[in-house]
C-alpha cells in the first residue's frame, strides 16, 4: 500500500512538473540560469505572466520581464566576506518574435552585474536584456 502510494505520490508531482506542448502559432521562450542561479518569467507586455519557467507569445514585438537571482562571490565583495546574493528584475524587448520558433533566454552575472541574452534556435544572440534594478537579498 506504501508503494502505491508513494508511486502515485510521485506520478503527481512529475505530471506538474512537466512543461506544455508549445503552440505552432506561437513563439516560444525556454528560460536557461547557471547552476547556483535562478531566473523565473514574470511578465509579457505589462500583464503578469502565470508560469514562471518559460514565454508563450505571439509573433511579433514583445516586452518580456524576468527576475534574476544569483550570488555575488565573495571575491568580488571583500577579504573574509559572505556571497551577497542579488535579485535584479531585467527587460527584454524583442520585435521579431516568429510563430512556431524555440527561443532560449540565459541568464548570468559578472561580480554584481547581470546579463541576459535571448538565442535563436540557430543559437544567435537576437536580444539582450537591460536591468531594470537590483537588490541584495
Amino acid at each position: 500500500m506504501r508503494a502505491m502510494l508513494l508511486v502515485c505520490g510521485l506520478a503527481t508531482v512529475a505530471g506538474c512538473s512537466t512543461l506544455p506542448d508549445p503552440d505552432p502559432h506561437q513563439a516560444w521562450v525556454d528560460l536557461k540560469a547557471g547552476k547556483e542561479n535562478s531566473l523565473h518569467a514574470v511578465k509579457v507586455d505589462n500583464h503578469d505572466w502565470a508560469d514562471p519557467r518559460y514565454f508563450e507569445v505571439q509573433p511579433g514585438a514583445h516586452e518580456l520581464w524576468v527576475t534574476f537571482q544569483f550570488p555575488v562571490a565573495a571575491t568580488n565583495i571583500g577579504p573574509a566576506a559572505q556571497p551577497l546574493w542579488r535579485d535584479c528584475r531585467m527587460k527584454l524587448t524583442f520585435k521579431g518574435f516568429n510563430a512556431g520558433q524555440r527561443y532560449q533566454l540565459e541568464a548570468g552575472s559578472l561580480g554584481f552585474q547581470p546579463w541576459a541574452k535571448l538565442y535563436d534556435q540557430q543559437r544567435y544572440v537576437v536580444g539582450k536584456a537591460q536591468p531594470a534594478g537590483c537588490q541584495a537579498t
